[in-house]
């Protein structure tokens, strides 16, 4: 399967949003619905229904991964260029899982930052996203913190346990001065 990584676009948006909804309607458990409806909601509202926008903010992108006319997959970086950037809405879309989609994406990401000059990558994930935890520790990702999130907002649902990681890039020496 060859797959195209590329910088969002308009056009890419009802593909995204479909996507962003079915997963997260996906790790929903039976006594999260509600909460997980009213995090959609607020997610589309304060970002994924303007990702141009919120990504440009945070000096950051928003990348989506097609396989042929299909959307495979997508993520995003903020502040990207400084010194730490976050990975943010690392989805795959469940027919490409198993397949090291997620890795080739992880992969993408952190080669993304290391070409702006970003010499840590952050993220984190939830309790509900096994693989995802998997993932990030087998890919040399440093558990930093976890926490049981109190407060709903683009980030979290509330009331799971998410954990927090960091990997240094090991950029040269070279790169390290490269301007923010």
């Amino acid at each position: 399967m060859r797959f195209t990584f590329r910088g969002y676009r308009d056009s890419d948006h009802a593909a995204v949003r479909d996507l962003f909804i079915n997963i997260n309607r996906e790790l929903a458990t039976p006594a999260l619905r509600d909460a997980f409806e009213s995090y959609v909601a607020v997610s589309l509202r304060d970002e994924i229904d303007r990702l141009a926008d919120y990504y440009a903010e945070r000096r950051g992108a928003f990348f989506v991964v097609y396989d042929d006319e299909k959307l495979a997959g997508v993520f995003g970086l903020e502040r990207l260029g400084a010194p730490s950037a976050e990975l943010r809405r690392m989805y795959v879309d469940a027919g490409y899982r198993r397949r090291g989609l997620a890795r080739m994406m992880l992969d993408y990401a952190e080669q993304a930052c290391r070409d702006a000059g970003t010499r840590v990558l952050t993220l984190s994930t939830s309790e509900l996203q096994q693989a995802a935890l998997a993932l990030y520790r087998g890919s040399g990702y440093r558990l930093l913190s976890e926490e049981i999130g109190a407060a709903q907002s683009n980030k979290t649902v509330g009331n799971i346990r998410r954990y927090h990681f960091e990997k240094d890039l090991g950029l040269s020496a070279a790169q390290k001065c490269h301007p923010c």
